[in-house]
């Protein structure tokens, strides 16, 4: 069947929404679909490995509460299931389920990422976690037995996700082992105090942490639902759990851009935009997890954070209206912030926190690992030189604006000469 919208968005996630919300402020009349390959309508993606796990019985969290209403909003159509399969930019059409042509006078890409996998998984105690249907698998999966014996569950990943998610699993009563390539958890983003720190918290709460794993094959047995081959410092290892949970980051879903002759970026693997989001096509624009776009304090990059999806979703939206209505475009020149929540323990940062840059630690007095922030500074070889690239909160709350200001002005090569021009600048208490 032939369908025609004003406004088509391929994909159903936050940034789908954000442009959904960003059209209306623009346009209020014209028509708008949401073409969502997830079985669900959009929703807040953050909760899935932070708050829904971290309700007891007195104060629970519903799943229900992170819908965000996407199809209430007038005049907007929501379908779910949804595969679109092509883009005709010539004919401004899109395929879905292999024969549903939809028209277009803009076309918004927020087609998001799919989980990385390793190799061949089999069965249904394996978990690549990114969706809510994963969270409602992974909950059922980590109840405890009929005599209330604690499921096993080991968890992949050295990165958000992953220690998130160990760390929401030791907090719902399952037995928890984390499997880290890193030497120390979260070495290759945190300072080595703050690493420190986090290994500490997980082993208190239970979590037991397999430093210089690595993964290498997962299958089923008779006893053990699933068996985990593991490598730990080159040796091999075997752990047998009730669910095994792999956060190895994303790929980003770029085929229908690629396919449609859009370019892509070399570097970060994104759909390469301007700074008004649209791409070398002005009537496709893209946003969130898959744009590679100009930051304006970083340069070029493709974040995956839901503060970037929520606003570049936005300004991408109002951009379709604008563009639809013959108007003057908005840049986006929004620098997103991003945060983490491990049992007691929270932060807020701005920029990239990669380990392998110089890291100064800027303490509260008589609180280090407690409360402070740290900053992460260019080198020779990640370049800009000397340049302030990104900046973590740790239980310093409300600052994000500040650290934008400080790598507006200590961005450029050469700006930071030594920890000195960074301690202090922004407040520790």
């Amino acid at each position: 069947m032939r369908f025609d919208y004003d406004y088509v968005i391929v994909g159903g996630g936050m940034a789908a929404d954000a442009a959904v919300r960003g059209i209306r402020e623009v346009d209020p009349d014209g028509s708008v679909v949401v073409l969502g390959e997830d079985v669900d309508a959009p929703y807040e993606r953050p909760p899935l490995s932070k708050d829904l796990w971290r309700g007891g019985e007195d104060d629970p969290r519903d799943p229900e509460d992170v819908f965000l209403g996407t199809a209430d909003v007038p005049g907007v159509d929501v379908r779910t299931s949804t595969r679109v399969t092509s883009v005709d930019r010539e004919a401004r059409t899109v395929v879905a389920n292999d024969d549903d042509v939809y028209g277009y006078r803009a076309l918004l890409l927020a087609t998001g990422g799919r989980p990385r996998e390793l190799g061949s998984v089999p069965g249904a105690h394996v978990v690549y976690f990114r969706t809510m249907g994963d969270y409602h698998r992974l909950r059922s999966l980590v109840e405890p037995t009929g005599n209330g014996t604690p499921r096993r569950a080991v968890v992949v990943g050295g990165g958000f996700v992953g220690t998130e998610l160990a760390a929401g699993l030791a907090m719902v009563g399952a037995k928890v082992t984390y499997l880290t390539p890193a030497e120390v958890v979260g070495a290759a983003t945190y300072s080595p105090t703050l690493a420190r720190r986090i290994e500490a918290t997980f082993e208190e709460h239970g979590v037991e942490v397999v430093t210089r794993a690595r993964a290498q094959r997962l299958e089923h047995t008779g006893a053990d639902p699933v068996v985990v081959h593991v490598t730990v410092a080159g040796d091999p290892v075997t752990l047998a759990a009730d669910v095994v949970v792999l956060g190895l980051g994303i790929e980003p879903n770029v085929e229908l851009a690629v396919a449609a002759g859009l370019d892509v970026s070399e570097d970060d693997g994104g759909v390469v935009v301007g700074a008004d989001l649209r791409t070398a096509d002005p009537a496709v624009l893209a946003a969130g997890d898959v744009a590679s776009y100009p930051d304006t304090l970083l340069g070029r990059r493709r974040v995956e954070h839901a503060d970037h999806a929520q606003v570049s979703g936005r300004a991408a939206g109002r951009n379709m209206a604008h563009a639809a209505r013959g108007e003057d475009l908005e840049p986006y020149e929004h620098t997103p912030f991003f945060w983490s929540d491990l049992f007691d323990l929270g932060y807020e940062a701005v920029g990239d926190l990669d380990a392998s840059l110089d890291v100064v630690e800027d303490w509260a007095p008589g609180a280090e690992g407690e409360t402070g922030v740290v900053y992460y500074v260019g080198t020779a070889d990640s370049g800009p030189e000397g340049g302030l690239r990104g900046v973590l909160l740790w239980n310093v709350w409300d600052s994000t604006d500040a650290a934008r200001a400080l790598l507006r002005d200590l961005g450029a090569a050469g700006s930071v000469t030594g920890p000195d021009d960074l301690r202090g600048r922004i407040p520790t208490s």
